[in-house]
Parts: structure tokens; sequence; C-alpha cells
């Protein structure tokens, strides 16, 4: 995943495992997931687990270097490089292709 500038991260909330590959039903192409401990508690629902999950559209940067996001990421990418577990990614200069926007 490292090898991305930005990964696109979601979060699945019911996930009936803990470690196996999240079922990914959405658009664009999975390219990871999180991986939990063998003694990672349920969630809400008994059984089921919160699980991360990384992706790219077709028209990402990966994909389109010169397109859309060439100069920008969409409002869910972050810089695969900060994901760690239990650590949320971030939005970095290398995710964003510039300096970041003044807040």
């Amino acid at each position: 995943m490292e090898s991305f500038d930005y990964v696109r991260q979601s979060v699945e909330l019911s996930v009936s495992t803990r470690r196996r590959p999240v079922a990914w039903r959405g658009t664009g192409r999975r390219v990871g997931y999180a991986v939990l401990r063998a003694d990672a508690p349920s969630g809400d629902v008994p059984g089921k687990f919160r699980r991360r999950v990384f992706w790219i559209k077709d028209y990402d940067r990966s994909e389109q270097p010169n397109g859309t996001y060439s100069q920008s990421a969409p409002s869910e990418a972050v810089d695969p490089r900060t994901v760690a577990p239990g650590v949320w990614g971030e939005l970095t200069e290398r995710a964003w292709g510039s300096p970041l926007p003044e807040a």
C-alpha cells in the first residue's frame, strides 16, 4: 500500500471476521484492510467488528497521474505511510500532491 501517494480510508461497520479479508461492495478497488487482534472486542452488535478498508478509484492519482487529483486528493484520502494499527491515517502534502491548503 505504501507505493500509493494516497489511498481512500473508510470503515465497514458489520464485518463478521477479525482477520480474514473484508468483503468489498463499494466502488473502486480494495488495496488493503485492517487486521484485528484475535481478542479484539466486537462492536455494538455481538460478533460484528468495525474494520478499516483502504481503496482507490479508477480516476485516482495512482491510476491517472495527470487526472482530477494530480494536485489534490479526495476527502477520504490518507497517506498510507501514516496508517498504523489503531492509528487513523492522515492527509499529508505527499497525499495531497502539493502543499496543503491553509485551513
